[in-house]
């Protein structure tokens, strides 16, 4: 019978900057992986010991500090077994992505990461040194490499570890969610295995960071690119797979497959996780948000509720003299559905009062967008003293299309700390509601099939001020996702006119996206990390040919 080698994969929800906390999981993990799996090795994710991305944490002199010994407590603590560690490593000025194998306070390998991603969210050459060569150790005969994530989407360090005689590679990752990340890693991981001939360990973590969240889908790879175990995805889990030594190379044990959740299901899960850890991991209490009987709000108090529980959510009515009886009918329904403590508070005293004070000042000028958004920013108020007094965090309730386009109000709707659905299109909040009523309906229907409308002015619709957005939505997805031109949109079967106009709005409205709370990364391309247009700007988008 051949050589064989038990690995546990420690998908794991690891909070940066939390060394001693990190170190604690790692140490308890590892033991669970000894005693109840009866591992060989366990391994954790990408920078496991800082959590990632660190950032400019990773400057600190105490960070230094904190990782070094945090490695060294966990050499001493972690016996019989072998653990894979990332950590930042401090050597002379430079800094490393680096790993370590440890068993029983020895050094079976070290890595430092080859390739270092610095495009879209990741900025690691700002604080990393690349690393130069590959890291090959033997357990119970099998020789293993290993990778850190940006490695496996370069051909040259899976060849490097295949080169240096590793007969299968573990391949630790920080790997962020967006839509259709999981084929995309397993279709780069394919190419890699078809090119090395040799099976890999690929593990992830789960949860939210700031604006990214980790969707995990930890896998296992064989040689034939065959995924023959699959983890859960946005669920900390410690699962085992055995590699197998056969005259055909290292072969790994089938498992279970989990299978991949449609894409709505696998946002809500997003959103929800990177609300959860974002309200727990900064100490919240719990959050308020304003309820409007809009589509947005009602998402907003439902991601919530599933993500900390309905006791820790509070949602306030604010109406004014526009605000329809349907919108309060709607917004108390909703409350009373998901069990939330429900206030009305109306806003046309201090509305009213506010636009006296300003007749001095402003005389007798037909009313506009100003009137729309002191109503915005009494409300704002309102709710941002009742987050002051109960310390939960107010919700911004505004999309990514609105964001876009600027059809939100700064000191308004826009005040917050957290924007869950900050990276969601409008036509995205539509589907993710529906399927959210599919699991247990706490979203009025009547919410979901009206005419959408800030009710800031007599009969107001959003399509007075934008398109539709089943026409906005597809040219902010080419403009802001896949950077296209004007004629490049243009192909998709939109006029010259219409793309104009909303790429316009989007350069005109940097100023207030730079000011909105951070939300949480679904797409290719959110307004945040990412997106890095200036505000002022010269640019001019073709008007004719």
């Amino acid at each position: 019978m051949g050589q064989s080698v038990k690995v546990a994969l420690a998908q794991l929800d690891l909070a940066v900057g939390d060394v001693a906390g990190n170190t604690a999981k790692i140490i308890d993990y590892a033991g669970r992986a000894r005693d109840q799996l009866r591992a060989d090795i366990v391994v954790f994710p990408e920078l496991s010991i800082c959590g990632y991305p660190p950032e400019d944490l990773l400057l600190h002199t105490g960070l230094r500090h904190k990782v070094e010994n945090a490695l060294a407590e966990i050499r001493a603590a972690v016996n019989g077994i072998a653990l894979v560690v990332g950590f930042p490593e401090y050597v002379d000025d430079k800094i490393f992505n680096a790993c370590v194998v440890l068993r029983d306070g020895a050094v079976l390998a070290h890595y430092k990461k080859l390739l270092l991603p610095n495009y879209a969210v990741f900025d690691e050459k700002r604080y990393f040194t690349p690393g130069k060569q590959a890291a090959v150790f033997k357990i119970n005969g099998i020789r293993i490499g290993l990778n850190i994530c940006e490695d496996v989407w370069g051909a040259g360090p899976m060849q490097a570890s295949r080169s240096a005689g590793a007969e299968c590679v573990i391949v630790i990752n920080g790997s962020p969610f967006e839509l259709h990340s999981q084929s995309k890693r397993e279709t780069e991981m394919r190419r890699r295995v078809a090119d090395n001939q040799i099976p890999v360990v690929y593990v992830n973590m789960v949860g939210g960071q700031d604006e990214l969240v980790f969707d995990g889908g930890s896998f296992v790879m064989d040689s034939q690119g065959e995924v023959g175990f699959r983890a859960p995805s946005f669920a900390e889990g410690l699962h085992a797979i055995t590699l197998h030594a056969t005259s055909r190379g290292v072969e790994p044990e089938r498992g279970e497959c989990a299978d991949e959740p449609e894409t709505e299901a696998k946002v809500y899960k997003g959103l929800v996780t990177g609300t959860r850890d974002y309200i727990q991991k900064n100490g919240f209490p719990g959050v308020i948000l304003g309820l409007s009987g809009g589509i947005d709000s009602a998402l907003v108090a439902t991601i919530a509720c599933d993500a900390i529980g309905a006791d820790k959510v509070r949602a306030v009515m604010m109406p004014c003299r526009y605000t329809s009886t349907m919108s309060q009918e709607d917004a108390a329904k909703q409350a009373a559905l998901l069990g939330i403590r429900y206030d009305v508070i109306p806003i046309e005293p201090i509305y009213a009062a506010t636009i006296r004070q300003l007749d001095a000042v402003l005389g007798e000028r037909e009313p506009d967008s100003t009137e729309e958004n002191i109503q915005a920013r009494c409300r704002g108020m309102l709710l941002m003293a009742i987050s002051n007094k109960t310390g939960r965090m107010l919700l911004t309730t505004g999309n990514k299309s609105e964001m876009a386009v600027g059809y939100a109000t700064l000191y308004g709707d826009m005040a917050g700390g957290f924007a869950p659905i900050k990276d969601c299109t409008k036509t995205m909040v539509y589907r993710l509601a529906r399927y959210r009523n599919e699991l247990g309906a706490v979203i009025p229907e009547r919410v979901i099939t009206r005419e959408p409308s800030a009710e800031l002015r007599p009969d107001q619709k959003d399509s007075d001020s934008l398109p539709d957005y089943d026409v906005l939505d597809p040219i902010l997805e080419a403009f802001v996702v896949d950077d296209l031109s004007v004629a490049e949109i243009m192909e998709r079967g939109f006029d010259r006119d219409t793309v104009t106009r909303i790429l316009e709005m989007v350069k005109r409205n940097e100023y207030k996206r730079r000011q909105a709370p951070p939300g949480i990364r679904i797409s290719g391309r959110a307004f945040g990390r990412d997106w890095r247009y200036p505000i002022t700007s010269g640019y001019k988008f073709p008007l004719k040919d």
